[in-house]
């Protein structure tokens, strides 16, 4: 299978790499030290089980526009990077191509194909300009939830921390020729991929603990376990996913797992880094919509009160201000000082 990973960051590069390991044809599509990593050296993983793998068989740009069609292309950026990217995957798509999407939180095109009273709805925090939906046609889309751990420890070198399960689904449910071989092509790679008759469920079960864990490390620093084991944050984590869990009952959703049993797969991760908290550290964009902003949005949609969520979510939105602000200062000290005064 012909394959683009669109945003071959920590998940992206380890779907990508391990595709390629597996026989599949696999372009990387990244920017930055990454890519400059990738073109020479290709990716190294340092496995979960403290083996080491190099891929050096793959293609690696910056310019998605370069590669031609593909049978599948897997969306690996993050949620608010969406749209910067959209414009430019119809250069990726033949008449069949799929877009596998892999993010964290609520899917924008989560009411697409859905069936319910709100079919088609749009989600504004996710798509408020109608760009995703635009260059993304819903029929292209298989959703896909993302369930291991896995960070990026130097240009081209990713560290996975542990799990191998993506499982995929149509948006309507169906078991399709086409998510039955990307199934078959996910487990060729190692993963655990079962196709889905309820995607949207999964969705909410890997959300809830989004919208919990990956804020309150942001604010507080703290890996999963520290969160898990901490009983306040443990007691507010617990609310913010009693809030979601409510939402998503009364969008039909069904959790397989209850809460506690959420939070203590969280646990026993260990000392992992929420990508947030990554993204904290590096100075970077917060992913906060699609992970906190949008389950707002479907609380008011569903009439469902949310005021642990609320309160963590402007402090969170702060926090990501007084990134963006420090970043930008930082820019224009580094414009404004002369040349040779640059050490």
């Amino acid at each position: 299978m012909r394959i683009c990973v669109v945003g071959a960051g920590a998940m992206g590069g380890f779907m990508g790499a391990m595709l390629a390991a597996a026989g599949d044809d696999v372009s990387l599509v990244t920017l930055g030290d990454q890519l400059t990593a990738y073109q020479r050296n290709g990716v190294r993983l340092l496995m979960a089980d403290g083996s080491e793998r190099v891929i050096s068989h793959v293609r690696a740009t910056d310019d998605a526009r370069r590669l031609g069609r593909h049978d599948t292309v897997i969306l690996a950026v993050k949620a608010h990077q969406i749209e910067a990217v959209a414009p430019s995957l119809p250069f990726l798509f033949g008449p069949d191509t799929t877009v596998v999407t892999i993010q964290n939180g609520i899917p924008w095109w989560y009411f697409y194909r859905h069936g319910g009273p709100f079919d088609g709805h749009s989600i504004a925090c996710l798509d408020p300009n109608g760009v995703l939906i635009t260059h993304i046609p819903a029929e292209r889309i298989i959703g896909c939830v993302a369930y291991p751990a896995a960070e990026v420890v130097a240009p081209g070198v990713i560290r996975h921390v542990e799990g191998v399960r993506f499982p995929v689904g149509e948006l309507d449910g169906s078991e399709s020729d086409r998510v039955t071989r990307i199934s078959a092509r996910f487990i060729a790679a190692g993963f655990k991929s079962p196709v889905l008759a309820d995607v949207r469920s999964e969705i909410w079960l890997k959300a809830i603990g989004s919208l919990a864990f990956n804020p309150i490390s942001a604010l507080t620093r703290a890996t999963l376990v520290d969160i898990c084991r901490f009983p306040e944050t443990r007691e507010l984590a617990t609310h913010m996913m009693h809030e979601a869990e409510q939402i998503a009952t009364k969008l039909g959703a069904a959790l397989r797992l209850p809460i506690e049993r959420r939070i203590a797969g969280a646990e026993h991760v260990g000392a992992h880094k929420t990508s947030m908290l990554q993204d904290v550290e590096a100075g970077q964009p917060l992913e906060i919509e699609a992970l906190v902003h949008a389950v707002l949005e479907l609380g008011r949609l569903t009439e469902t009160p949310t005021p642990f969520t609320q309160a963590v979510y402007a402090c969170v939105k702060l926090l990501d201000r007084t990134i963006s602000r420090a970043a930008s200062l930082e820019r224009e000290e580094a414009r404004s000082t002369p040349a040779h005064r640059v050490a």
